[in-house]
């Protein structure tokens, strides 16, 4: 006896799924291909040349501490306010010729106590300020502006 019919059915490949997956895999490819250029970018920086000024303006050194106290010049000022540094950068500049503010703050000083300096100068009409920062290897004090 012969159960088998005499058509064989040949397997059915369903290619719809297969196409989905390889439309995902090809978008995810496109998308991290367009990052990864975005990460290469070349940029070109500018260079400086940086000379040490020829004469040097005379300096107002304020310190900041941790704590929000202040002091121009070595002297420390009673109250830590605005008005109080205005008085004080104003006596500090009255005779020295376009004198510059040199900010040497804290490593643990408030962005709002440098801020509160910067307003100040700019109250006393002093218009060149910087700031002094020690170099990695240096334990203690500052390199200057």
């Amino acid at each position: 006896m012969n159960f088998r019919s005499g058509a064989t059915d040949e397997p059915d490949i369903n290619l719809i799924p297969f196409i989905d997956i390889l439309l995902v895999v090809l978008i995810f490819l496109m998308l991290t291909t367009t990052f990864n250029r975005l990460r290469e970018l070349q940029v070109s920086l500018p260079v400086a040349d940086a000379k040490a000024p020829q004469e040097q303006p005379q300096q107002i050194r304020v310190a900041i501490s941790a704590d929000g106290r202040f002091a121009v010049d070595q002297r420390v000022l009673e109250t830590p306010t605005v008005d109080s540094l205005v008085g004080a950068l104003q006596q500090a500049a009255q005779n020295r010729p376009n004198p510059m503010v040199v900010i040497l703050a804290d490593a643990a000083a408030t962005h709002q106590s440098v801020v509160n300096v910067m307003e100040a100068a700019r109250r006393s009409g002093l218009a060149q300020i910087t700031f002094s920062t020690q170099t990695a290897g240096q334990g203690s004090g500052d390199s200057g502006p």
